[in-house]
């Protein structure tokens, strides 16, 4: 099978698990004529990490990498009413047209997009006692996970669930002697996972739309 073949297996997947959304075309849109690079998640992508937050009931839900807001905005749609969507970004002009994004969806009120260090704002939220979150999010640069991994278990609490995406490289984190800093934080990411004894991970590599690639999914205990 090629590429070809994925992307096609993922537009019939999608046509029909997926309805027709204004807000989060519009958001992709959006995204294109403000120049973001078009690294969001794909469709089905986006509505497993809407299924995986809502299985969880989380009211409390972290993302790093809001770049458009689009993955923002399906997760936002599995918190109820009075819950709360935290979403890093490190770029000012991503977290502009994330915010319209958002805003246009409905959601602004759920929704907090902060921008600076993700790390920086991690360690603040540690260093404030802010309440744990149910529901983690990792898309941003792979170099830094496992900086973010640490951090995020502190935010964490028993059931919190994590899922981290881009972990599979095109299957280049399987090469222990890459020299490539995103596969070297990947796999001292994962390391991390297999060696904490309070965390139960799995990961699942995927070829769709988006190439050949995959996510990590843990739970904490």
């Amino acid at each position: 099978m090629d590429e070809q073949q994925w992307i096609a297996m993922d537009e019939y997947l999608c046509d029909r698990t997926q309805t027709p959304d204004d807000a989060l075309d519009a958001a992709l849109k959006s995204s294109k004529e403000a120049g973001l690079p078009a690294i969001n998640v794909a469709p089905n992508q986006g509505k497993l990490l809407q299924m995986l937050a809502r299985l969880r009931g989380a009211r409390r839900i972290l993302e790093l990498g809001t770049l458009g807001g689009y993955s923002t905005i399906w997760l936002a749609r599995a918190l109820p009413a009075d819950g709360t969507l935290l979403t890093l970004e490190a770029v000012e002009h991503h977290a502009v047209v994330a915010r319209k994004n958002i805003d246009r969806a409905g959601l602004s009120g759920l929704v907090s997009v902060i921008v600076g260090d993700a790390i920086d704002t991690l360690e603040a939220f540690v260093r404030d006692g802010i309440p744990p979150f149910d529901f983690i999010f990792l898309d941003a640069d792979k170099q830094s996970y496992p900086a973010y991994l640490q951090l995020v278990l502190r935010l964490s609490r028993p059931g919190t669930v994590i899922v981290a995406d881009n972990v599979i490289r095109q299957g280049r984190v399987a090469n222990a002697r890459s020299s490539d800093p995103d596969v070297i934080g990947v796999r001292a990411f994962l390391d991390m996972l297999a060696a904490d004894a309070h965390v139960s991970s799995t990961a699942i590599q995927t070829v769709g739309s988006k190439g050949w690639d995959g996510f990590s999914l843990s739970i904490v205990s």
